[in-house]
């Protein structure tokens, strides 16, 4: 798949330890792709529907482009079908 592109993207290296949970907050088929970090609230924003996990694939590019990582190295751990996911830093 290739990489979404991204209007906004915030720095979130200083989340990419192994073994930390990422709490994020997703907005499906809004106008444009971004990463946003308002104090310890992380907001993504896709473009995509979210139907058979399309969304969620998309949210995990994003946010693993955001960390500085690669998307097998995040692990969706809840909310497959919630708009408030939980992501796991694997170890490299």
């Amino acid at each position: 798949m290739a990489k979404p592109k991204a209007r906004q993207m915030a720095d979130l290296s200083d989340l990419a330890v192994a073994g930390a949970e990422v709490t994020v907050r997703v907005t499906p088929k809004a106008a444009f792709n971004a990463v946003q970090r308002q104090g310890d609230i992380i907001k993504v924003l896709v473009t995509t529907v979210p139907e058979g996990g399309k969304a969620t694939a998309d949210v995990q590019a994003l946010l693993a482009r955001a960390l500085g990582l690669a998307p097998s190295r995040l692990e969706l751990r809840r909310g497959a079908t919630s708009r408030d996911k939980t992501f796991v830093v694997r170890a490299a």
